[in-house]
């Protein structure tokens, strides 16, 4: 008797195993709900403008929102959300690349050109030798910042560092920056302690700051950084993503970023 309990036991518990435990992500897929990790300015704001477009196709759009450039990425790859959208393509390219992540690009939506502010100084020009700058100390945003930097005639930069850079890859800094590494998020927050700053639009917007009115060195509006809906591989083809992707670049899109930022602190690329 005991032994036939403990084999029926066993086989209850084979069967119990073998049947599929849906996790959340399963559940959300099921009931068409898509969650999407973005920054807050402009890009949890554009989502939110597309959550009755998206609604009227069965799709629940639900907008998370993040104030740092690697949970979303973690939260992307871990399943924990559908996608993100908040960041350029190099940037992801550099992500998959140190962490052995999976990112891809769905589509390109917007740039915010990235610009030099500061508390002290109304004009580049103004800020003297020895100065300290602050830079987003991530891979990609910091090579950019020492790239605008370049653009303006302050420093060299190695080719061969390409968009990597950090500072060991000047060859020339004729002013004798210093350079204060800080992550991107906190910028904002250490510009009155420095003497300029380099700080991502998606940041500068909520701290108040235009690159267009504040700016000091201006990136081009032909910048490479270009900001992408990002998912893992394999669901770039999900309806879900299909969908949210065409409302995206979509004339509502575009017509939003044109009125709400007429002087090009984002501009539309599709």
């Amino acid at each position: 008797m005991k032994k036939y309990l403990n084999k029926t036991t066993a086989v209850f518990i084979a069967a119990f195993l073998a049947v599929p435990v849906f996790g959340a992500g399963a559940k959300d897929k099921k009931n068409n709900v898509l969650t999407v990790g973005a920054t807050p300015e402009p890009h949890a704001e554009i989502l939110n403008l597309l959550v009755d477009d998206l609604s009227k196709q069965g799709i629940k759009l639900v907008v998370k929102e993040f104030t740092d450039y690697v949970t979303p990425n973690e939260a992307v790859e871990s399943g924990e959300i559908d996608a993100n959208y908040f960041q350029h393509k190099p940037y992801m390219d550099s992500f998959n690349k140190e962490k052995g992540y999976h990112l891809v690009s769905v589509v390109g939506v917007h740039v915010e050109p990235l610009a030099l502010y500061s508390k002290k100084y109304t004009k580049a020009a103004d800020i003297p030798a020895g100065a300290t700058i602050a830079i987003p100390n991530d891979p990609t945003n910091e090579g950019r910042a020492l790239l605008l930097l370049q653009s303006a005639g302050f420093v060299k930069v190695d080719q061969k560092a390409g968009l990597t850079a950090v500072p060991s890859d000047l060859i020339e800094n004729k002013n004798n920056f210093k350079f204060k590494e800080i992550e991107a998020a906190s910028l904002p927050r250490v510009l009155a302690d420095v003497d300029a700053a380099v700080i991502n639009g998606n940041y500068a917007l909520p701290a108040g700051l235009t690159s267009a009115r504040d700016g000091l060195i201006v990136e081009g509006k032909d910048s490479p950084y270009v900001n992408i809906l990002t998912v893992k591989d394999g669901m770039q083809n999900d309806p879900r993503i299909k969908a949210l992707a065409k409302a995206l670049t979509s004339q509502k899109v575009k017509d939003y970023i044109q009125k709400k930022y007429p002087n090009g602190d984002v501009v539309a690329v599709f």
